[in-house]
């Protein structure tokens, strides 16, 4: 039976710029400390492993080529030797463990999330559905099949990246599979103040529309890898600020002060049975829609180049149809 209590960490850390090696072993010492902290639960910036590609934000494309193909070199492929051991530290300690990595298919780089259990299974990969702006010059673009919640040791865990909280189906996605506790993050260090204020309002938002917990964490830069991103005082302007490390309860309040400057982890306590009592006034899914008006129609299908169509008794066999291309039925339950 889960507690009614789940101890959160939400952390706000710097990645190793040289590369995943030396981020992986500041991801495992960072869930040592929250798990002596007595977490159940550890939520690292976006796209962590190896680093956030900062360099997209400052660099024009055409001087991008270097850095994106030592980002590849960099980035993780799932599993690996780098997931392993996360999955390994995570069931150690007994933690469920929400990590940001640059993922490496073949020829192209994801925005990935992984949550991992506190057993030290994966029980989630998925690609952010729409990189923004910079960022579609580094990463391809996920699918439906992602925006899933998954039931865990602490509760029912949905994840979304950044400006994925601005596609309001998306987060509508997560809302109906009942998420409890909804992890996220952000690059952090980026674009300045303004984007701190915004992910705040965001986040709060997304746990008073949902009736949820948010935890979130954004990353940080030194002011020695801010310069080593670019030389320029000017462009640097934009690698500063914009982090807003938070847990915010399903009223909208935060549970900790944020961490807003620096390296540093919030910590706090969620009260399980708060999600009932904001629910019973204001249920998204529930008592307060209208399905009748408005509803949701969410492809869950993995994306694929490829289909292959198979004879079955004569029949064509049509079950691994990419997108579009089988006509989309009611759900029975409808």
């Amino acid at each position: 039976m889960r507690n009614d209590t789940v101890r959160a960490a939400a952390i706000q850390i710097a990645p190793d710029l040289s590369g995943r090696a030396g981020t992986v072993e500041r991801v495992l010492n960072a869930i040592a400390e929250a798990a002596d902290k007595g977490a159940d639960l550890a939520v690292f910036p976006e796209t962590f492993v190896p680093y956030y590609p900062y360099f997209s934000f400052v660099l024009p494309p055409v001087q991008q080529g270097p850095e994106h193909l030592r980002l590849y070199e960099e980035a993780v492929t799932v599993p690996s030797g780098e997931t392993r051991a996360v999955a390994e530290a995570a069931k150690r300690r007994n933690m469920v463990v929400v990590l940001g990595v640059n993922e490496r298919d073949h020829g192209s780089l994801y925005n990935t999330q992984l949550i991992f259990d506190a057993d030290g299974t994966l029980k989630l990969k998925r690609r952010k559905i729409t990189p923004t702006f910079h960022e579609r010059m580094i990463w391809g673009q996920g699918d439906g099949a992602g925006l899933k919640v998954v039931d865990t040791a602490i509760g029912r865990v949905g994840a979304l990246a950044c400006w994925e909280h601005y596609n309001p189906l998306a987060r509508y996605a997560l809302m109906t599979q009942s998420e409890e506790i909804h992890a996220s993050h952000f690059p952090g260090s980026l674009v300045g103040p303004i984007f701190g204020e915004q992910i705040e309002v965001t986040m709060r938002h997304h746990a008073l529309e949902s009736g949820c917990f948010v935890v979130n964490a954004t990353g940080w830069l030194t002011e020695d890898q801010i310069a080593a991103i670019h030389p320029d005082p000017k462009l640097q302007k934009g690698l500063r600020d914009g982090c807003m490390t938070c847990i915010i309860s399903p009223e909208g309040r935060h549970l900790a002060d944020p961490v807003t400057e620096g390296e540093g982890m919030v910590i706090a306590d969620l009260d399980m049975r708060l999600i009932a009592k904001r629910k019973r006034m204001m249920d998204s899914v529930g008592h307060y829609s209208r399905p009748e008006l408005l509803h949701l129609v969410h492809d869950m299908r993995e994306a694929r180049p490829v289909r292959q169509v198979h004879d079955v008794d004569g029949e064509e066999d049509d079950q691994d149809a990419p997108l579009g291309a089988r006509r989309l039925e009611e759900p029975s339950n409808a």
